[in-house]
């Protein structure tokens, strides 16, 4: 199963905890707002992204399940 990934920027608070659950996928800028690095990831860090997901405290992440 392939997953994808949104962000809502506008809803990041910067947590941060979304690189640390993936850091092959997420990365933070200077400002420590969500930078997807890897849109489509493999299914090797898919349960990483949906964890990122989940834990996300502004709910900023959306995985889609395609």
């Amino acid at each position: 199963m392939m997953v994808r990934i949104s962000v809502d920027i506008d809803s990041c608070i910067g947590a941060g905890q979304c690189v640390l659950s993936a850091p092959e996928v997420f990365d933070q800028d200077d400002d420590g707002i969500v930078m997807v690095l890897d849109g489509e990831p493999g299914e090797p860090v898919a349960e990483d992204v949906r964890l990122a997901g989940r834990i996300c405290p502004s709910q900023a992440i959306t995985v889609h399940e395609d």
